[in-house]
């Protein structure tokens, strides 16, 4: 065997000894539906560092370009036609197999719940781009309203709630905009009580989701990561393990590569 054989077989050997497994999940999971990640070599960010503003609520709040621009990308994103891939239909199947406790994302795509994931166990910790919210009044609804009113003409739509007329925005959450309100505990009493941490297409840069790792690791569990790139945590965690997450994590949880999904009928990414 190879190091890096070895290194999956021995994650897999600590799933199937797991009881509880925690699933942290990025960017890096969907890459291989065509989503592109942020920080990676070919990552949107990587490309075009002022791309990052708009993911920020003081320049989205404050110019009104950045949000015609943004408004743009999510009409036209390669999100809307993403179908979840092997990375996401294993993490299903680990569920069905009664392993997977939580599955906690940062993305904002939907493709965990679009591959069968049960919504009841997805904490979705930067929102959601399926659906909107408005700034001022919190009124929402299912995105494709909005993506509509863009189709018929709008460059920067306004809630349409009576007397409202305020800022509409993806209900994701963007640099400067607080998490939602218990998400980000029950991942970390998830994390607490697991046997396997995976940490799966995640920089593991962003605060305080990255914090999970050494959480992990201070009671006890294995902590796995699968990325492309190196993190902040890959000296002290249990393991890395390279390669394409849609060919690697489906051997470490020992999949069944259960059939393609449905084609989504949403959106997806990143907090915009």
């Amino acid at each position: 065997m190879t190091d890096d054989e070895l290194l999956v077989a021995r994650a897999r050997r600590w799933v199937d000894e797991a009881e509880r497994v925690v699933a942290l999940t990025g960017a890096g999971i969907s890459t291989d539906s065509g989503i592109p990640d942020f920080r990676g070599p070919q990552g949107v960010w990587t490309k075009d560092p002022a791309a990052e503003r708009s993911s920020h609520i003081s320049a989205y709040l404050a110019d009104p370009d950045v949000r015609r621009r943004t408004w743009q990308a999510r009409l036209h994103s390669p999100a809307w036609q993403a179908r979840p891939n092997p990375g996401h239909l294993a993490l299903v199947d680990l569920e069905r197999r009664g392993k997977l406790d939580v599955l906690v994302t940062q993305n904002i795509d939907g493709l965990h719940q679009l591959a069968g994931s049960d919504p009841g166990r997805v904490l979705e910790v930067h929102g959601t781009l399926r659906r909107y919210a408005c700034l001022s009044c919190g009124a929402g609804g299912p995105m494709e309203v909005v993506l509509e009113r863009l189709r018929d003409g709008e460059d920067d739509p306004a809630c349409t709630e009576a007397g409202c007329g305020g800022i509409l925005k993806s209900a994701t959450v963007s640099f400067g905009q607080p998490l939602p309100a218990g998400v980000l505990d029950a991942a970390f009493d998830a994390v607490q009580g697991c046997d396997v941490l995976l940490a799966v297409g995640t920089s593991l840069a962003v605060q305080p989701v990255a914090s999970a790792v050494p959480l992990a690791l201070r009671a006890g569990a294995r902590v796995v990561v699968i990325n492309a790139s190196p993190t902040p945590y890959d000296e002290v965690v249990d393991a890395v393990v390279p390669g394409p997450i849609s060919e690697v994590l489906p051997v470490i949880v020992g999949s069944s590569s259960p059939g393609p999904a449905a084609a989504p009928d949403g959106e997806s990414r990143p907090g915009t």
